[in-house]
């Protein structure tokens, strides 16, 4: 059985801020929406590790902030259960910042990333240097 992130507990809403974990200049970003995003009228949308986000850079470099870029959640505080039954959190909610079909722009990843989104992203794979 391969863990799907579409059925991962989805721990950041829109809003939700998260620390960027690659080289592009973004230090944190602000979710503004979840692309395919199908919930009910009146709930937030949310995402889950694996999930691409549209965000709004918060801080980070003068030519970054202010920018929409779209992201990949790497990491996320909220616990999720896995294929093989192990609940798996980390001790921060993380992205990297990609194309709209998943390029990554950076070339570094810093720190750990979740199994989930190195299977659904191969570029995110590619470029992590661990993978958890």
């Amino acid at each position: 059985m391969k863990g799907l992130a579409g059925n991962q507990t989805r721990g950041i809403i829109t809003g939700s801020v998260l620390d960027v974990v690659d080289n592009t200049g973004a230090k944190t970003i602000s979710v503004i929406a979840v692309p395919n995003y199908h919930g009910v009228h009146g709930r937030c949308p949310a995402a889950a590790v694996g999930d691409i986000v549209i965000a709004s850079v918060k801080k980070g470099t003068p030519e970054m902030r202010r920018q929409v870029v779209y992201a990949i959640i790497v990491r996320q505080r909220r616990p999720f259960r896995r294929a093989d039954g192990t609940m798996v959190h980390f001790e921060d909610n993380a992205a990297v910042i990609t194309t709209e079909e998943g390029e990554t722009k950076g070339s570094d990843i810093k720190g750990p990333v979740a199994r989930e989104a190195a299977e659904r992203w191969p570029r995110v794979a590619a470029t992590a240097s661990t993978i958890v």
